[in-house]
């Protein structure tokens, strides 16, 4: 007999969630404990212990977001496996989720079966990844000299959303002379010479979200 996978169900979206459930429900071994609305409550209930796989989606309405809420339920001793499910695939996305101990990461254009087997996967222990992100972090193993590190992704996002450095310093508790040289990093390894035309290569090539 196939062993039940209990799986906890978290996005802001009330039509994603019961599109999800009625996907998973179909599925003989698949048990659903849950579904909420915000990052916070996924943290509460993974903690119970009830579930197996927690399917994150990485924006919410709220304060916390995904990948947070990704490592709280991560760094737990025999917490649940987290399954990002979400629409963004981004460098910035996927490594924030990585590192913070997501198990999978996919994308929800993908098809049921798909998404069936990926749960059973995480389930398993094992890493599930959409072909697509799969295809990206290959790209940068293969060209670690271009690609940009967590931070810089992550310096480079926030001033893609229009902070100044002073303020991008205070959002990541850095000094404004290490962003001004996570900056300079940033241009060499894009060859451009500025912010406005480093968020537009860094776009163009899904490095980080506008």
């Amino acid at each position: 007999m196939t062993a039940r996978v209990r799986l906890l169900l978290a996005d802001d979206h009330p039509v994603v969630r019961a599109g999800l459930r009625a996907v998973l429900e179909t599925e003989p071994d698949f048990e659903i404990v849950a579904d909420v609305p915000t990052a916070e409550e996924a943290v509460r209930l993974a903690a119970r212990g009830e579930a197996d796989v927690v399917l994150m989606d990485l924006q919410f309405g709220g304060r916390m977001l995904g990948s947070q809420a990704t490592a709280e339920i991560t760094g737990r001793p025999g917490g649940p496996r987290v399954l990002i499910l979400t629409t963004y695939d981004t460098d910035a996305d996927i490594l924030a989720a990585i590192e913070a101990g997501a198990t999978g990461y996919l994308l929800k254009d993908a098809p049921p079966q798909e998404l069936a087997t990926a749960v059973r996967t995480a389930a398993a222990g094992r890493s599930a990844l959409a072909p697509t992100v799969a295809l990206r972090l290959m790209d940068r193993l293969r060209t670690p000299a271009s690609a940009l590190s967590r931070r810089e992704t992550e310096v480079l996002q926030l001033v893609a959303e229009g902070l100044s450095n002073a303020a991008v310093s205070k959002r990541l508790f850095l000094s404004q002379a290490t962003v001004k040289s996570h900056l300079v990093h940033i241009y060499a390894k894009l060859g451009v010479d500025s912010r406005t035309s480093a968020v537009a290569a860094a776009t163009a090539r899904g490095l980080i979200r506008r």
